[in-house]
């Protein structure tokens, strides 16, 4: 048995109102659920990013209580020729790239921050195979 990929992840934020406008204004991502002051649901491609207060989902009672908390990480992955302009659509928001790396096979990556500071990626295909 294997598992097939990661079906969702989640990050937890203080503010949802400026998560929300942070991932569909900055990232594009559209919304797939919503529950006001406890979360947010993003689309990424076939994975779901999940946004929660950590507060309201610490005292959860209908589902297994989960929270966090910290500078957490996540990366995006977009088709190589797309890179580019990711780079520039973050830049023209006011959004600083912390780093920009190189991995073999001249493949790029670049570092940013989120409201919430979770270090985000985005990434180009091929950093992981072998």
């Amino acid at each position: 048995m294997q598992f097939t990929h990661i079906k969702e992840t989640c990050l937890y934020v203080q503010d949802l109102e400026r998560t929300t406008a942070f991932y569909t204004e900055v990232l594009d991502l559209p919304i797939i659920g919503q529950v006001p002051g406890r979360h947010v649901f993003f689309r990424v491609g076939s994975s779901v990013l999940l946004c929660f207060n950590a507060e309201k989902t610490r005292a959860s009672k209908d589902l297994p209580p989960h929270f966090g908390e910290g500078q957490l990480h996540l990366a995006f992955e977009c088709e190589a020729g797309e890179y580019k302009a990711w780079k520039e659509k973050l830049q023209a928001a006011n959004i600083t790239i912390e780093h920009e790396q190189t991995w073999p096979h001249d493949r790029k990556s670049c570092y940013f921050r989120d409201p919430d500071q979770h270090l985000l990626e985005i990434v180009v295909p091929g950093i992981w195979e072998r």
